[in-house]
């Protein structure tokens, strides 16, 4: 077994591989593209394929920032771990082992020290560590001195026959009759939009803004909740190019308490329905949203695990 830094005349082997093994999630090369290869921070020296006799029997997938990341910037300590797999038939054999220790050793050498698994924004597969879908992962990792640091979990909801119920309709006009106004994203918003989404929620949830306005989709997907005219919370959906994908939604910390979330989701709801969209789903939600969601009928499919190591003589 040799270790190799990636090579494209390898793409189609790797996926193939990818989708034997990754079963819950399954990867067309276009988006194995877009997401690893075309990421700025990918690096060839930390994204390496395990050979036996020629043919690819294990992958890692390492990231180390080279270009900022909104407030968060370089994360000079940080490095992830964004996948990792080996062929099934060759477990067990210290494959997953090599590639593990050598991209910790080259995560180091490059600075960092702490490395986590999976949660790599913008271009996570998934926030974490499944262990219904891959109870060994969890095993494997843990043994080599990764700890828990928080879990999520991925939800959906179909939206066949939806509409607002009576109760939500009534705190909709209660709402109206306070002066709450629910309505699609108009250009006039854009800039108030963006310093909103940024003050309140970070730099994040505004780069999603700022992708669907370059799309052009913004008055499609985004709506926007004000009081006396001024923006108190926003929603939107199909921040991945998938008009199902739901999410994020917010409102400022003033109108947190008087249902506003609650009622701007229900409109998101009745919006999707509207123009044919019959399913609901989001990748990942803390605890706190987790509760928030399934109160109006979401379901969780998939939880995780996010798991963080410090490497040998750092301190974090």
């Amino acid at each position: 077994m040799e270790l190799i830094c990636f090579e494209q005349k390898y793409e189609e082997e790797l996926i193939e591989l990818w989708n034997r093994t990754m079963i819950a999630d399954p990867v067309s090369i276009s988006r194995f593209r877009n997401q690893v290869l075309f990421d700025e921070n990918f690096d060839r020296n930390l994204c390496l394929l395990a050979l036996t006799e020629g043919r690819i029997t294990g992958f890692i997938l390492g990231i180390k920032r080279r270009f900022p990341y909104l407030e968060r910037g370089l994360e000079p300590d940080r490095g992830w771990i964004s996948l990792m797999f080996v062929a099934e038939e060759y477990r067990r054999q210290g494959i997953g082992t090599c590639l593990a220790d050598e991209v910790e050793k080259r995560l180091s050498d490059m600075g960092a020290k702490t490395i986590t698994l999976a949660a790599y924004s913008p271009n996570y597969f998934f926030p974490g560590v499944d262990l219904q879908a891959y109870p060994e992962a969890a095993a494997f990792f843990e043994a080599r001195g990764y700890t828990e640091t928080e879990r999520s979990c991925s939800m959906c909801k179909d939206l066949h026959g939806f509409v607002i119920s009576p109760e939500w309709r009534k705190k909709k006009e209660e709402a109206e009759r306070k002066g709450f106004v629910f309505r699609n994203f108009q250009w006039k918003d854009a800039l108030e939009l963006l310093e909103f989404a940024k003050t309140n929620f970070g730099g994040g949830w505004k780069r999603n803004l700022l992708l669907s306005m370059r799309a052009g989709e913004a008055e499609d997907v985004v709506t926007v909740v004000l009081l006396q005219d001024e923006i108190v919370g926003f929603a939107m959906r199909k921040i991945d190019g998938n008009p199902m994908r739901f999410g994020p939604v917010g409102v400022c910390e003033k109108v947190r308490n008087a249902g506003i979330g609650g009622i701007l989701f229900q409109v998101k709801q009745q919006e999707m329905c509207s123009k044919g969209i019959y399913h609901l789903y989001f990748l990942s939600t803390d605890t706190p949203g987790r509760r928030f969601y399934e109160r109006h009928g979401v379901n969780v499919y998939r939880t995780y695990r996010k798991y963080e190591k410090s490497l040998a003589g750092a301190t974090v």
